[in-house]
Parts: structure tokens; C-alpha cells; sequence
């Protein structure tokens, strides 16, 4: 029994991979590379399409030159090479947009990233509705609304195949602890929860090993600003790229697996929750449990001390605003 029950379960993690097709959109861009490059060396991935308004044929060309199994190709910058790069895709990463330059919070990008994403967005409800669209674009806080807003217009939204990365945030903030405490940051698992811009990031250290760093100011806005950290560092060439594409490609690959039947996987990811609904907010990010259908749970906050009490109370309402600015600007901005 033992052995069959084996045999099958390995026939169709191998029956679900060979559906596994992946595109990202801004493939050619400073998370675009990275993140492609992470998903060809995913086994998981059989098929990588690659889509950019520039770039995307030549980084499709580079990558297919590596020795993994997976099939890249990158499309040309035009609404049916859109749509033949999305069509039959299990996932779409979208990391495209503009980044941030020394002095630019996430909302001055708001106005150029919330037309692409809305563009990019119609093509994901015309070309693969029933993909898990994973938006990487700032502000998430405000993009991911709009996604939702143009699903909901096209008549095919479901909640549970849309979320923000918010995986960077819970990255930084292992990271950072493991460097004050001289651990391994994969022993350090710190929830995260909220939206994914300045404060609206609240990390509950009380629900880590080391409870007493939530009375840690600099590392709470050293988590909460860590993308203003290395924004200053390029020094005008960009924001966190590689990072972020790591995160992106964790979370994409953490979908597959959940995708593929593995039980117990979770993130924390932006996604249309209801621990706030009653406050009027639609979007929350907290830790959510994948399965094949995309959410398959979403975990509440859980315990919080009062200095953390204090930082959600902040972040709701930024995170409120956030997210109508969102709604606001596909209402006023519809599009063609």
C-alpha cells in the first residue's frame, strides 16, 4: 500500500509539473533578470515565457542556453505576443514598472506602475483568468487592488489566485535578526504582517525566539525601511532587485509546491483577507496556507504585545488609503 501510495503521489507531482508554464512580466528589468533566471533553475518550471515592452527576446535567448529542463522563450513587445507568453500559465510574476530613485517613496511611483499594471492586468482576465497572479510592482499596496478592480470588471476575480509579494519583508527581517542575535536566518521565522510599504510593514518579534526585540526601534524600522536602505546605496541606479527576486522566486516556487499536493505551505502574502474587512479593509497580508486552488487559509495576526498593537493601528490606516487609491484610479483611469 505504502509503495503504491508512493508511486502515486511521485506520478503526479510529475503529471503536475509538466503543467507548470511561468510567465513574467518586465522580464527584462532589474527584478525581471534575476527572477527569470531563479525560475529556469527551478525544477518545478517546465515552461518560462518571458514578456518586456523591450529585452524580453534577448534575456528569453540567454537563459534558454542553461542546462535545466524547463523551456524559455521570450516574447515580442506586442499585444498577441502578450497574450501567447500568458496563455495556459499556472503563474504570473509581474515585476514590471519603474524603480525607485533616491528620495521617491513607493507612492511617487504610483501614477506610472498603476497604468502598467492595470494594462497588464486586462491581459491576465483576458489571456489566463485562472492564474495565480503574483504582484511584485509598488506600491503592492496599491497595485494589487487594482488587479483585483479589473478581474472584477472583466467578470472573472477570484480572491483566492491574487496576491502582493510581501516574501521580501519576511526575508529582511530573518536576516537582520539572525545578524543582532549571530544565528542562522533559517532558524529565525518572523511573521510579518500588514502591506508592504514604510509603516504599514509591522514584523511581531513577540511571536519569534527573541520576544524582547519588539521594544527594538531600529530594527523595526530597519525592517519597515529596508528598500530605502538599498535604494541609497545604488545611489540612483535602482532599488532592491536581487533580493526581491528572490523573494519573488520563493514565492512562486512555494505556489508550485502547493500546487503539486504538497500540504502545510505557507507565506505570508497580500491578499484579499477578511481580518480587517470589518474596518473597511480589503486587503491585508498576513500568513496564508497554499494549496492547488491558490489561498487555502488564511491565518489570523494572533497574539500581539502593545508596541505592536500600536504599529498595526498605523499601519490600518495607511493601509486603508493605500488600497482606495487603488480602487480610485482604476474608477477614474478605466483605460482603453
Amino acid at each position: 500500500m505504502f509503495a503504491a501510495s508512493r508511486i502515486q503521489t511521485r506520478a503526479f507531482s510529475a503529471s503536475a509539473r509538466q503543467l507548470s508554464k511561468v510567465a513574467v512580466l518586465g522580464a527584462a528589468g532589474g527584478i525581471g533578470q534575476p527572477l527569470s533566471l531563479l525560475l529556469k533553475l527551478n525544477p518545478r518550471v517546465t515552461e518560462l515565457a518571458l514578456y518586456d515592452i523591450r529585452g524580453a527576446p534577448g534575456v528569453g535567448a540567454d537563459l534558454s542556453h542553461i542546462n535545466t529542463k524547463s523551456n524559455v522563450k521570450g516574447y515580442e513587445p506586442t499585444a498577441s505576443g502578450l497574450a501567447e507568453a500568458l496563455k495556459g500559465s499556472e503563474i504570473v510574476l509581474i515585476p514590471a514598472g519603474v524603480p525607485r530613485k533616491p528620495g521617491m517613496t513607493r507612492d511617487d511611483l504610483f501614477n506610472t506602475n498603476a497604468s502598467i499594471v492595470r494594462d497588464l492586468a486586462k491581459a491576465c482576465a483576458e489571456s489566463c483568468p485562472d492564474a495565480n497572479i503574483l504582484v511584485i510592482s509598488n506600491p503592492v499596496n496599491s497595485t494589487v487592488p487594482i488587479v483585483s478592480e479589473i478581474f472584477k470588471k472583466a467578470g472573472v476575480y477570484n480572491p483566492k489566485r491574487l496576491f502582493g509579494v510581501t516574501t521580501l519583508d519576511v526575508v529582511r527581517a530573518s536576516r537582520f535578526v539572525a545578524e543582532i542575535k549571530g544565528t542562522d536566518p533559517k532558524d529565525e521565522n518572523i511573521t510579518v504582517v500588514g502591506g508592504h510599504s514604510g509603516v504599514t510593514i509591522v514584523p511581531l518579534f513577540s511571536q519569534s525566539n527573541h520576544p524582547e526585540l519588539s521594544k527594538n526601534e531600529q530594527l523595526i524600522h530597519r525592517v519597515q525601511f529596508g528598500g530605502d536602505e538599498v535604494v541609497k546605496a545604488k545611489d540612483g541606479a535602482g532599488s532592491a532587485t536581487l533580493s526581491m527576486a528572490m523573494a519573488g522566486a520563493r514565492m512562486a516556487e512555494s505556489l508550485l509546491r502547493a500546487s503539486q499536493g504538497e500540504k502545510g505551505v505557507i507565506e505570508p502574502t497580500f491578499v484579499d483577507s477578511p481580518l480587517y474587512k470589518d474596518q473597511g479593509i480589503d486587503f491585508f497580508s498576513s500568513k496564508v496556507e497554499l494549496g492547488p486552488n491558490g489561498v487555502e487559509k488564511i491565518h489570523p495576526v494572533g497574539p500581539v504585545d502593545e508596541v505592536e498593537q500600536k504599529l498595526l493601528d498605523a499601519c490600518l490606516v495607511d493601509l486603508k488609503k493605500n488600497i482606495q487609491k487603488g480602487k480610485d484610479f482604476v474608477a477614474a483611469n478605466p483605460g482603453k
